[in-house]
């Protein structure tokens, strides 16, 4: 099917949820909001479609921080999740070698984080996704948080001229530490997806969740929506079941109690989601994608691959940013990057042949 041919499909869809919400003997008011809301529908199904068809090539950057931890034991456990998260991206994730830094044992000290950062900050652009993940533990004493680290601990003030620097509107960062709750107020921002392993100071016991919350990245059943990456919602949700069961089992009271920020407004939630005040984001974002896609030797359609990934970059940034948007501005602006996508992509399949 040619690309007009596409455009007349989806104006076709719009056009039939209009005619069957006009058809209903209802108010004028209640019609309009009825087509609105098929509306949005169709080029939200549309949208999703095409982007789960599609490479997930968004460029990614790793920052892996193994700080001090409470005794020898606990310190060999941080760094088994710190060295598994980085093999599982640099390989099922397929994030560059180059764009994922581990910082353990004497490399990381402040000035290694902050050197790292600043390395990053330099790299990344807009669209890119910078995650830095924390592990080891965490202090909190006279209202201040610490990460512990060899030499001078870093507080969430220390980290946040970090965060500003970067030019990426897509910066996670979690930290599995005891008593991290702090850095969620302190850290959270526009365009930040903030996690903390606890939702207090004063919960300074060693956490459970650092290791479910590595682990989520290589179980595709932790993929909930099957789109082939695990988002940093999904991980967060993995995660806080994994922990949750593990005290059920042992018939402890839970000491953790995880939570994530990613609406700028200071507060964690325990319990974010797609559609609850946190989670629109986290939902988004992930560290890489379990699907690999070889770019096509032809040069015409590795120009076609590029726009339509870039299309697909503009819709994810737009999803980031609907919790501040005027809605009828947003769902003007999704269904004309929705056609956008949809016509894109029937364009390579023309050019490869109609496969």
């Amino acid at each position: 099917m040619t690309a007009r041919g596409a455009g007349r499909e989806v104006r076709g869809a719009n056009t039939e949820a209009r005619g069957a919400t006009t058809e209903a003997p209802q108010s004028r008011a209640t019609t309009e909001h009825w087509v609105r809301t098929a509306r949005i529908a169709v080029v939200t199904l549309l949208a999703w479609a095409a982007l789960t068809s599609a490479a997930f090539a968004q460029a990614s950057h790793l920052v892996i921080v193994v700080g001090l931890a409470g005794d020898p034991e606990h310190g060999e456990l941080f760094k088994k999740w710190g060295t598994s998260l980085a093999e599982t991206a640099k390989g099922k994730l397929n994030v560059p070698a180059d764009n994922v830094v581990l910082l353990a044992d004497a490399a990381a000290t402040r000035d290694g984080v902050t050197k790292a950062l600043a390395d990053v900050a330099a790299r990344a652009g807009e669209q890119d996704t910078v995650v830095i993940v924390l592990f080891g533990h965490g202090t909190f004493a006279g209202k201040v948080a610490k990460f512990n680290l060899t030499g001078p601990d870093m507080t969430p003030q220390d980290f946040a001229p970090l965060l500003a620097k970067m030019k990426s509107k897509r910066v996670v960062l979690a930290d599995t530490t005891s008593a991290s709750g702090p850095f969620v107020e302190a850290l959270s921002g526009p365009g930040r997806v903030i996690v903390a392993a606890t939702r207090t100071g004063a919960e300074m016991f060693a956490p459970l969740f650092g290791g479910p919350f590595v682990d989520a990245f290589a179980l595709e059943e932790a993929d909930a929506d099957r789109d082939g990456k695990v988002s940093i919602l999904e991980a967060f949700d993995h995660a806080k079941r994994a922990v949750a069961a593990s005290y059920q089992r042992e018939g402890l009271l839970a000491t953790e109690h995880a939570v994530l920020d990613d609406n700028g407004d200071k507060e964690g939630s325990m319990e974010p989601g797609r559609q609850a005040k946190d989670g629109q984001s986290a939902a988004v974002l992930a560290i890489g994608s379990m699907r690999r896609q070889a770019a096509p030797a032809n040069e015409k359609l590795r120009a076609l691959y590029a726009e339509r990934d870039a299309i697909e970059r503009r819709i994810e940034s737009l999803k980031l940013l609907k919790s501040g948007m005027d809605p009828a501005k947003y769902a003007s602006e999704l269904e004309k990057l929705a056609t956008d996508l949809a016509l894109k992509s029937r364009e390579i399949r023309a050019a490869e042949g109609g496969k």
